[in-house]
């Protein structure tokens, strides 16, 4: 899990050596990237992609959703 939240802050793994970043969730907007189909958020200049499990425990927290939900538009799709 990319991210780990405790008393209304938020904890976010930046790189593989473990480093995080902190920040209070109500500084945080979860974004949709359309081209992967995923949640995702900025921190330190770095996108994070997030599960969208992750991102409503997020959005409870006080954080911004400004997810676009894909809709399917074509018959037979997967979404």
């Amino acid at each position: 899990m990319t991210v780990r939240i405790e008393n209304h802050l938020c904890y976010f793994t930046l790189d593989e050596n473990g480093q995080e970043q902190s920040l209070p969730a109500t500084r945080v907007t979860i974004l949709t990237d359309h081209d992967k189909a995923m949640s995702y958020l900025e921190s330190a200049g770095s996108r994070i992609y997030i599960t969208e499990a992750e991102a409503d425990a997020l959005t409870v927290e006080g954080a911004t959703d400004g997810r676009q939900h894909v809709k399917a538009d074509e018959p037979g799709s997967v979404i």
